[in-house]
């Protein structure tokens, strides 16, 4: 007797074989029980549309974890994930239907109509979507709440509904109670991964599976899920046909809550009638890669596992699973600089047995595993447990799929740029250094610029190390599943990369909200080099730059404006319209500056004052620009600084930051500003004026703290005013004062408070020789700043010019 006919022994029906989407131990039954019961069809869980991907499964280059990714043609955002990793049951029977030339098809609910439900439920504002994930379908964050996999089949997690009428049941949490496991991952790793696939009947896990999950189905009916009911009336249609085709050599891969539902004996006309009037999309669907941390419950996906790491290891290792996962661990601590040796290991292999056998278990878990790591190779702490965790437990694997999977025409154009630029998705986050004199890293800046604009976050620009210059980029990229969908959404703006993003980049400063929108995306612009948008953007700019009057806007305007002349100088794009467009926006900011400063409240002041340092800094790059056409912008700026700095009705930090801006550019001399700050700290002033005046002229990251060390008279002058401040007045000016001076380096508060300790110097200049405080003399001591040079030669590379072309460092230097 086959197995098949063992199994139909039950009641004439289907091989129905429950399992736990993602469970290693359901795998490896899944696996024998078709070994032994060689069926001639194999029907699966899944979306009936994906039966054409089914043999791209046998594909060399297509390496799990991976997922079948359904989105709406209409509407790309709408789409549902069905991941599988090489572990998952679905996975080993699709491969073994490959291998043994037997059919395999899917018999879920087609996502046509599951996409549909999910727009209907957005109609109304419903989420109760009864496919066990609790959310809706055609979720696109590609957290797998729309995965068709629900949350019943053995995968332990607890999704709670809207309220009390919709009562979701877990069946391994019901099961694991009554056999008094607090835990239902540990219990299920007792009773299914540890126990291996039914010595001598490869059947039997189904056989008692299947038994609990009818108890369960007796007691709870749906368990709460009503579109169940709907999704198992399509899949026993499908076994039927499935039936009348291979007559009894049908076998089923289905989620273990499902095959009570499929055992049950109903009509046609019943199961047709359940189906009768369900809402429809026309859908598309392909093969997308996957990642284990995807897989995991941390990434919220409905039907995830806790250690998709740790599952791959018990699914592949051929032998002593422990040995082998306490191995990789010594290996990853040790490829971190940590003293892990082989004695390590034998003792955590020792003690994760000793706690299996006082814990009851047949061999030892995660749980053991963990703690054993814990003790023996991480002395106790949790710092590099995390480590192992994140990098093993859970795990960075990037699944891959075959060039030949259907694709929308703009990723397959990312993917050939991908290759010609050789920058290879990966799930692990890596840092991407890009120096853009050369030809391929100012591609790959291209690409990565414009599948921003897109919406595609693949890279985020971060701080450059070692240089500011415009010529360098750091990226920080990590491709995550999810982005497929991006990418299939911004599908609707062309077929290319590059007309995609001009595209979009136009409808953009179309619908931008303001002009500080537009400018940003100008920039955007320039740094993706879309010389077909940037006219369309420049004109909208122009128009919104004469209309808008609000010097808050203009300001903020103004500083995108000008780093994108510097941009577009280092990637020889011409920005002449754009330099014009900066400059009458500066004009304009000058003009309405004064009298926008005048009678504003704290915030307000603020708020402001960072608007004169954002324009200051423009105008000094836009007073260099060869475009900017429009004279002497520094001039009139540093006119405007003078303005605000004597005007009364303008707020003290900013009348503190003007004359802070006008001594840095030196268009103030020292002996004027001392004068300044003398006539605002004097007795007249209220002190919360003072107090601000103060944080504009040394606060707020402006190195001022290295002014008040370097110029004792101003520091003198600070001291004097703060030690006469009225007792009922200090109250009120310390948390301004604490929030400027605790914005300082340490080591500058350190010397501030010596210079005050120690007194102003004589006459209140300069401190004076002898003062006893290091770093501070009449005179520059050639002796300390000689004792440098060597240092200098090795981090400058100096000592090989020297030795080519004889100058000493003096020389070179000067």
């Amino acid at each position: 007797m086959t197995g098949v006919e063992r199994a139909e022994g039950r009641g004439a029906g289907p091989l129905l074989l429950g399992v736990r989407h993602h469970g290693p131990g359901s795998a490896r039954a899944v696996r024998a029980a078709l070994e032994e019961a060689r069926p001639r069809v194999v029907l699966i869980e899944g979306p009936p549309e994906a039966d054409a991907l089914i043999p791209l499964a046998a594909d060399e280059e297509m390496r799990p974890p991976v997922a079948l990714l359904a989105h709406a043609v209409d509407e790309p955002g709408r789409s549902s994930f069905w991941p599988l990793a090489e572990f998952s049951p679905e996975w080993v029977a699709i491969r073994w239907a490959l291998a043994h030339d037997v059919p395999a098809r899917f018999i879920d609910l087609p996502a046509t109509h599951t996409l549909a439900w999910g727009r209907q439920e957005e109609a109304t504002g419903t989420v109760n979507d009864g496919d066990g994930d609790g959310d809706r379908e055609g979720d696109s964050d590609g957290d797998g709440d729309s995965d068709g996999h629900d949350n019943r089949d053995g995968d332990d997690d607890r999704d709670s509904g809207p309220g009390p009428a919709d009562l979701r049941i877990d069946p391994l949490g019901v099961l694991a109670d009554a056999a008094g496991y607090d835990d239902p991952e540990r219990w299920w790793e007792d009773v299914v991964e540890h126990r291996g696939v039914g010595q001598g009947d490869a059947l039997a896990p189904f056989t008692v599976l299947e038994d609990a999950m009818g108890a369960l189905r007796e007691t709870y009916g749906s368990g709460g899920h009503d579109r169940d009911l709907v999704r198992e009336a399509h899949m026993r249609l499908q076994v039927r046909a499935a039936q009348r085709e291979f007559e009894d050599g049908v076998a089923v891969v289905c989620g273990a809550w499902h095959v009570p539902a499929l055992r049950r004996k109903t009509t046609v006309a019943a199961d047709k009638a359940l189906l009768k009037g369900l809402p429809k999309v026309k859908t598309d669907m392909t093969w997308v890669p996957w990642t284990h941390r995807r897989l995991s419950r941390i990434s919220g996906y409905g039907a995830g596992i806790e250690s998709p790491g740790w599952y791959g290891h018990l699914f592949s290792a051929p032998d002593r699973p422990v040995e082998r996962w306490l191995t990789k661990v010594a290996g990853l601590l040790r490829a971190e600089d940590r003293i892990v040796s082989s004695a390590h290991v034998i003792e955590a292999v020792r003690l994760a047995e000793t706690l299996a056998a006082m814990r009851g278990r047949p061999l030892p878990g995660l749980s053991e595993t963990t703690d054993a790591v814990r003790a023996v190779m991480c002395e106790g702490s949790d710092v590099p447990l995390a480590l192992v965790h994140d990098r093993l437990v859970v795990g960075d694997v990037l699944g891959e799929v075959p060039p030949t999977a259907p694709a929308v025409p703009l990723q397959r154009d990312l993917a050939r740029l991908q290759r010609r630029l050789r920058l290879k998705p990966e799930a692990l986050e890596r840092e991407l250094e890009l120096d853009l004199r050369k030809e391929t890293d100012a591609g790959r800046s291209r690409l990565l610029h414009r599948l921003r604009l897109l919406g595609v976050a693949w890279g985020e620009p971060a701080a450059s190390r070692g240089s500011t210059g415009t010529f360098r980029e750091t990226w920080r990229l990590r491709w995550e599943p999810e982005l497929s969908v991006r990418v299939a959404e911004a599908g609707v703006w062309g077929t290319t990369v590059l007309s995609a993003a001009t595209a979009k980049a136009e409808a953009d400063g179309v619908t931008a909200q303001g002009l500080a929108d537009v400018t940003a995306l100008a920039e955007r612009c320039l740094l993706a080099e879309l010389p077909d948008a940037l006219p369309t953007v420049m004109r909208i700019l122009a128009d919104r730059a004469a209309l808008d009057t609000d010097v808050g806007h203009l300001a903020q305007a103004l500083p995108a404006l000008v780093r994108s002349l510097r941009y577009g100088d280092v990637r020889g794009t011409a920005t002449g319209a754009l330099g014009e467009v900066a400059a009458g926006l500066a004009e304009r900011v000058f003009v309405g500056m004064p009298p926008a400063c005048a009678a504003l409240d704290a915030d307000a002041a603020e708020e402001m004052r960072r608007h004169v340092d954002a324009v200051h800094g423009a105008v000094g790059l836009l007073g260099d620009a060869p475009a900017a056409g429009h004279g002497d912008l520094r001039g009139r700026w540093q006119s405007v600084l003078r303005v605000l700095c004597g005007r009364d009705t303008v707020p003290g930090v900013i009348r503190g930051r003007a004359v802070r801006l006008l001594l840095d550019d030196g268009e103030l001399a020292q002996d004027e500003a001392a004068l300044l700050m003398g006539l605002v700290l004097s007795p007249g002033t209220p002190p919360a004026d003072a107090a601000a005046w103060i944080e504009g002229f040394v606060g707020g990251g402006s190195g001022g703290g290295m002014l008040l060390v370097h110029d004792e008279r101003l520091l003198g002058l600070v001291d004097a005013w703060l030690t006469g401040v009225p007792a009922e007045a200090f109250t009120d000016v310390l948390p301004l004062l604490r929030r400027t001076f605790s914005a300082y380096e340490p080591g500058v508060r350190r010397t501030l408070g010596e210079l005050v300790r120690r007194g102003p110097g004589a006459g209140g200049g300069p401190a004076a020789a002898g003062s006893g405080i290091p770093g501070f003399a009449a005179e520059l001591d050639a002796a300390r700043a000689d004792a440098v040079l060597p240092v200098l030669r090795l981090l400058l590379g100096l000592d090989e010019v020297d030795e080519k072309t004889g100058n000493d460092l003096a020389g070179v230097t000067g």
